[in-house]
């Protein structure tokens, strides 16, 4: 009897997934009224995907009245028009931040999903000027909403991914280092907003890894490790392409695996030497990549992971890392 009870929600299950192979959920709240959309928008009704609003239609008050008093907080486009969407967002995002009807916790549901798909676009064409200017226009909207929100950077957290992709992991280093420069007090909104773009453009270099170096579910040998550690380097030649980057973000794509006690690279700088955007986004960077799953090994905890960051051989900033331990112990749930 078990067996049969259990039939019907393993094929709802899997009829769900089927109807939803091709869509993609996005936030209600990410529309905002009298604009246009290039998009249709889907709604599922529990067995298929219903046709609610073509594209090229304007999205009014009213409508998106409705869409609240129905309780829609999801909506779904096609996979098709994912680029559309994204550029609806991008154009957007400011009113969106500013919407006082939306919660801070959707806001930054939608401002995270929003970065991975931008993070996405960048690194499939990294040397596409418009793709690094949306970068950086996202990257101000998010600075500034992070610095208005008391609870801003609390609700990041609770969205951010454990599961590791670069991606995923470019958003979080930014918002990690985003916090973590406020804490020190770096206090002027230009500055942070340099850190912030190196910070989510820190490992855009390995765009010219090879995949199976890149993805590799093990150990790199010599000659791997050769390849991947010119990935800052590359990182910054990429983005002199199209030289449309502040010249201080620059610094933490380059420094980001530079240690205080000079065994980082790529070019060994030690203490004073490397800049304090560069030893920010290192904390960053390597406090994500521990807490996060990847193919080949579990996430580490929050504690123990901090705890590893401050063995003095590990070569970090000791009052900014004593920073992010004060920041992070209280607050980032443990991932063991």
């Amino acid at each position: 009897m078990s067996i049969k009870g259990d039939m019907p929600t393993n094929v709802d299950s899997i009829q769900k997934k089927q109807s939803l192979k091709g869509y993609i959920p996005i936030h209600t709240h990410s529309l905002t009224a009298d604009s246009f959309l290039e998009f249709d928008l889907y709604i599922y009704d529990g067995q298929n995907m219903v046709l609610y609003r073509s594209a090229k239609l304007p999205l009014t008050s009213e409508t998106c009245g409705e869409l609240v008093k129905q309780n829609l907080n999801r909506l779904y486009i096609s996979v098709n028009q994912r680029h559309e969407y994204q550029e609806y967002l991008r154009t957007h995002i400011g009113r969106i931040l500013a919407d006082k009807s939306v919660d801070d916790f959707t806001k930054s549901s939608i401002v995270y999903d929003s970065a991975k798909e931008m993070v996405r676009d960048v690194f499939a064409d990294p040397t596409k000027g418009q793709n690094i200017k949306d970068c950086r226009a996202f990257v101000e909207a998010t600075v500034l909403y992070v610095l208005e929100g008391e609870n801003a950077f609390l609700n990041m957290l609770k969205v951010m991914s454990f599961d590791y992709s670069v991606f995923t992991h470019s958003v979080n280093v930014c918002t990690f280092s985003l916090a973590l420069a406020h804490a020190a007090g770096i206090a002027k909104t230009s500055e942070l907003i340099e850190l912030a773009t190196g910070a989510m453009l820190h490992d855009i270099g390995k765009g010219r890894i090879p995949e199976s170096i890149l993805f590799k579910p093990g150990p790199l040998d010599q000659s791997e490790w050769v390849t991947m550690r010119r990935h800052p380097q590359w990182g910054v030649e990429l983005m002199s392409e199209t030289d449309l980057i502040p010249e201080a973000s620059y610094v933490p794509i380059l420094q980001h695996h530079e240690r205080q006690n000079g065994g980082g690279y790529p070019t060994g700088l030690g203490g004073d030497d490397i800049h304090t955007y560069g030893k920010i986004v290192a904390i960053a960077d390597v406090f994500d990549a521990m807490t996060t799953n990847r193919v080949y090994r579990a996430a580490e905890g929050t504690f123990s992971t901090l705890k590893t960051m401050s063995e003095q051989d590990e070569g970090f900033d000791e009052s900014l890392l004593r920073q992010f331990i004060q920041l992070m112990g209280p607050m980032r749930p443990d991932a063991v």
